[in-house]
């Protein structure tokens, strides 16, 4: 995102702002006496403070609203005095109680919002910026910062109108045409936005990340020799910039020139050393260029580093074919089919809708809210359930989770008596069997819920997990590969539900698997281990033991 260079710090304001707050502010209370004197004593403050003496300054700022809480001059005065100091929360403190006693002042408006949107708070930073334009409108910088705020929240209808609006107010500033392209790239009219890139870039051809902006814009239209083109320039300006690089050696991928691709995976890791996706890229690069044996180094450190890195396998799969070694290569394929498999499997609970969203529902239920927690499960832009029905499956699931057996099961049988055919309500119903050790009513809630559903993955897990505990092998291991689980201690019972049905080659490449999703998980790492010792599989049962972090 564009940054505009311009000055919003609040500590050296003009004298004469403060002492026409001053003078407004005497003029509404004209039965105040000695306002001469204190205006002196504020003259006093701004001095000091502009020699240097902050801490003096500061001091008789408070003094002063010690003594007059209405003060606003002061309080502005102390509100700045408090940041240059570094106590930014104290100073937001009072810049708030400042806007409380003078609501349309639109210099503290702009200054909060700024200050808000430095802080990452979007949201609240809007809100600022709406405010000040009502009364400053044609302020083509609040503008700027308001489409800034927009975008970074997710509202990019709002922040397109806001970045149109700024740059027709500021026409020919390199800044606002960078943001305006960004913000039309980022929506519905690419060709357009590059268009406004390129015309900043002519402006200003030394404006920041320019030259990368235009390049990832190339990028996303898939015109990849003009990102390299403009990406390339990115890098001169700015050798060091990480992601600069690893968008060169992107399009140095997507046009197949595999020895400049490397070049630029090789600058990536001298200055970040061990970075997986370089490392992955430099490694892909090495296959292509048939330098086989450094390209599988390359990939063993790749899984040392990241052992869930899926498409790891694929190229390691690659390369020890390219060196003849077939039955090895076949066992990579296998692990990277599994592993490849597990990557559409659905989110977890809660990631359907917004964290916040899904965080605020959760309390709501903790402290007995049930009534609101289903409405923010319904209500919002990202909002996780669509219907009544779904929130209670919802509800039911978090009740559950926070050991409300009785609320979840409640909540879950409410869930199919307003809509039987409801998706997961049986499932974590079945869920809650399993745990209690109920094999019989777990199957049938599993069952229930694949007669209405043949395909969802979390009830094909559960009804696995039941064909586990009666031992019943083949089944379990079949339900098991089909829900593409990636649950550590599922992928355990996969893992010996193969071994027990005689699958060998499938149970290696899945313990494998495993490995890779449990590698920080010591318990179930050395589980797995004994396990493969059980089995006689020393060799793969030793190279996952080095693989075991010390604690």
């Amino acid at each position: 995102m564009a940054k505009l260079c311009l000055r919003t710090a609040f500590l050296f304001m003009l004298a004469a702002a403060l002492l026409a707050d001053a003078a407004c502010f005497f003029a509404q209370q004209p039965a105040r006496p000695a306002g001469a004197a204190l205006v002196a004593r504020l003259n006093r403050a701004m001095a000091l403070a502009e020699q240097g003496h902050v801490q003096q300054a500061l001091t008789l700022a408070e003094q002063l609203v010690v003594e007059h809480p209405d003060f606003v001059p002061a309080l502005k005065l102390q509100g700045a005095l408090l940041e240059e100091e570094g106590r930014a929360s104290e100073a937001e403190q009072v810049y708030r109680k400042v806007l409380q006693l003078s609501p349309n002042d639109a210099s503290l408006l702009f200054k909060l919002g700024t200050n808000r949107l430095a802080a990452s708070d979007n949201t609240e930073a809007a809100s600022f910026f709406v405010r000040y334009l009502r009364l400053t409108p044609g302020d083509g910088v609040a503008f700027f910062y308001l489409a800034q705020a927009y975008h970074l929240s997710g509202q990019q209808d709002l922040a397109l109108k806001a970045s149109r609006r700024s740059a027709e107010l500021l026409p020919g500033k390199a800044e606002i045409l960078q943001e305006y392209g960004e913000i039309l790239c980022a929506t519905r009219d690419p060709q357009t936005g590059i268009k406004q890139l390129l015309k900043a870039h002519q402006l200003d051809p030394a404006l920041r990340k320019i030259d990368f902006d235009i390049a990832l814009a190339y990028y996303d239209e898939t015109d990849y020799a003009e990102t390299v083109r403009y990406t390339r320039q990115a890098v001169q300006a700015e050798p060091a910039d990480l992601d600069a690089l690893r968008l060169l050696s992107e399009a140095h991928v997507e046009l197949s020139q595999w020895q400049h691709a490397q070049a630029v995976f090789e600058k990536i890791l001298a200055l970040q050393k061990d970075d997986p996706p370089a490392l992955l890229g430099a490694a892909h690069c090495l296959l292509e260029l048939k330098q086989f044996e450094k390209a599988i180094a390359t990939l063993h450190r790749v899984l040392e580093l990241d052992p869930s890195q899926a498409i790891a396998h694929f190229y390691m799969s690659r390369a020890l074919l390219g060196l003849g070694r077939t039955d090895d290569a076949r066992h990579e394929a296998e692990i990277y089919r599994l592993m490849d498999q597990m990557s559409i499997a659905p989110p977890t609970l809660g990631s359907e809708g917004g964290k916040t969203q899904w965080d605020r529902a959760k309390q709501l239920l903790r402290e007995g809210h049930e009534a609101e927690a289903l409405s923010a499960f319904q209500d919002g832009v990202n909002a996780p359930a669509a219907s009544l029905a779904d929130a209670y499956v919802l509800a039911g699931s978090v009740y559950l989770s926070i050991d409300r057996e009785e609320a979840g099961v409640r909540a879950l049988r409410q869930a199919l008596e307003i809509k039987p055919t409801v998706r997961g309500a049986h499932t974590y119903l079945g869920l809650n069997d399993l745990q209690q050790g109920r094999l019989i009513e777990a199957e049938s809630e599993f069952e229930a819920e694949l007669a209405g559903d043949p395909n969802y993955l979390t009830a094909l897990a559960g009804l696995g997990e039941v064909r586990y505990r009666q031992q019943r092998w083949p089944e379990a291991a079949g339900l098991l590969l089909k829900s593409r689980t990636k649950i550590p201690a599922q992928l355990y019972k996969l893992c010996d539900a193969l071994f027990r049905s005689g699958r060998v080659q499938e149970a290696d490449a899945t313990a494998e698997v495993l490995a890779g999703y449990a590698a920080n998980d010591r318990s179930q790492m050395q589980a797995l281990v004994d396990l493969l010792h059980r089995q006689g599989e020393t060799a793969l049962a030793s190279k996952i033991a080095a693989m075991i972090k010390p604690e």
